[in-house]
């Protein structure tokens, strides 16, 4: 089974159970944002989640030996069409080249890990409308000299 099939499969039985993300990542003791993110296939997980996954939605050996398959981490190279993704994407055309110079400033010439790294998506409520609250938590990785 390939990432694609074992994400349509999840996709299925997330919907048949009708559970949310955070539910089957508190069922597999794992953050809700790495878990549908292993789910769509941009992560691998550990035998052990995967195993639990499986099991909370009565998924096959077959979907659990996919997620814990090593993904091939690649994306459409053109601009996102979906509303919400777009939105993010112009938030780092617009504000990315500001964050590169307020991370090198306060931390030097480097970047910020997206392998060692932690996302939370909140939602804070708000007379004018709720708002969407993304939290990124990378390591910073200094560029090395030589």
């Amino acid at each position: 089974m390939n990432k694609l099939d074992m994400t349509q499969a999840i996709m299925v039985a997330k919907e048949t159970k009708e559970v949310s993300w955070e539910n089957i990542a508190e069922a597999i003791g794992m953050s809700p944002v790495w878990t549908t993110s292993a789910c769509l296939g941009m992560n691998s997980m550990p035998a052990d989640k995967a195993s639990a996954l499986c099991q909370y939605l009565d998924l096959s050996a077959e979907v659990r030996e996919a997620l814990e398959q090593y993904p091939t981490k690649v994306w459409d190279q053109a601009v996102p069409t979906d509303p919400l993704i777009y939105r993010l994407y112009e938030v780092v055309g617009v504000y990315g080249p500001t964050m590169k110079e307020i991370i090198q400033e306060k931390f030097g010439d480097g970047i910020m890990s997206a392998i060692d790294f932690n996302m939370s998506i909140e939602r804070k409520e708000d007379p004018k409308g709720d708002r969407v609250i993304v939290t990124m938590d990378g390591k910073f990785l200094p560029y090395k000299a030589w």
